[in-house]
């Protein structure tokens, strides 16, 4: 989730009234060699996200999975998003946020200015922060899972070691799956809520209703997306999925139908993955629901925000056939 180096950061959508996602900037790995431009090293990273954000609430969630919190810290913006972007706030303005203790920045823009004085792109949550070379390593949520699926393995915990949510025989339906799911699910809410074009809302509306559809029938019969094994598809899915309900189904105009009401499967899925340790403690619904419906003045302009937290996830209890990861 961004905001822009320039220009009014509530016009989402372009000229031809559609939405368009920028492509991430900092796209370096860290590696576990010791040669490598950025090593694995425990305590060297930061991670900066947004509760709101679900690019960054992936991030959070293998951090959490692997093992990784005590070797990654992290720091939490305000959930409204300002004419400036991001700001960090401390946890008695704004509960769950914090402080910019590494950097000591106001914004998050100041991270991107730091990393590059000459950037002039929007400026994204997650960021991955090398503390040694002060820049930052990668702003792209689908490549930071990656470098924690892996990358930390010999440092963290012996029972995280292994771990692994993109296993070597399932990668390449993982990488099918994440392509379509990407496009019209976790971008296609987007591209409907943020349309300034009738024919682009219906045309991005319809897609993802499609796709929907189409993964309440994959789960009809599979516990998880690739059956009954947890992979980074579904880490991915599950934080749109969480979100749909309390935000995307009215602010975004995503209504033809619910998940709570609608998708049996998905709403069990859902359950399931909420539901395995450490995932819950991920997920701020106050943050989530505050940022979408305060800071889009430009589709909510009153600011008031909706009571509904969506399906009560916690009940009932759904297990999972065996280990999952």
């Amino acid at each position: 989730m961004s905001t822009t180096a320039s220009g009014d950061i509530t016009k989402w959508a372009a000229k031809d009234g559609k939405f368009h996602r920028q492509v991430s900037s900092f796209r370096d790995f860290v590696e576990p060699s010791p040669d490598a431009r950025f090593p694995a090293e425990a305590g060297r990273y930061h991670l900066y996200v947004s509760y709101a954000c679900p690019w960054a609430h992936r991030t959070l969630i293998v951090r959490k999975l692997k093992g990784l919190e005590n070797l990654i810290g992290v720091s939490v913006v305000h959930y409204l998003l300002g004419p400036n972007g991001w700001e960090f706030a401390s946890p008695d303005e704004v509960p769950g946020a914090t402080l910019d203790d590494v950097n000591g920045a106001k914004y998050i823009r100041e991270l991107y200015f730091k990393a590059e004085p000459n950037y002039s792109a929007r400026f994204t949550v997650p960021v991955l922060w090398d503390k040694k070379q002060n820049t930052i390593v990668s702003n792209e949520s689908s490549e930071i899972i990656r470098m924690f699926n892996t990358a930390f393995d010999e440092l963290v915990a012996p029972e995280y070691r292994g771990i692994t949510f993109y296993p070597d025989e399932l990668k390449e339906k993982i990488d099918d799956i994440n392509g379509w799911i990407y496009d019209t699910v976790n971008n296609g809410v987007y591209k409907a809520g943020f349309a300034s074009a009738q024919s682009a809302y219906e045309e991005n509306c319809r897609a993802l209703f499609e796709s929907l559809e189409r993964i309440e029938g994959i789960l009809s019969s599979n516990e998880f997306l690739l059956g009954t094994r947890l992979t980074e598809a579904d880490l991915r899915l599950f934080t749109t999925i969480l979100r749909f309900d309390p935000v995307y189904h009215g602010h975004f105009k995503c209504n033809l139908k619910q998940i709570a009401t609608g998708y049996p499967n998905i709403l069990r899925w859902m359950r399931e993955v909420y539901q395995l340790p450490g995932i819950k403690e991920t997920v701020n619904m106050e943050h989530i629901k505050k940022h979408y419906y305060m800071s889009h003045v430009q589709i909510n302009p009153t600011q008031v925000v909706p009571l509904s937290n969506g399906p009560d996830l916690d009940s009932p209890i759904v297990k999972p056939a065996a280990r999952p990861y």
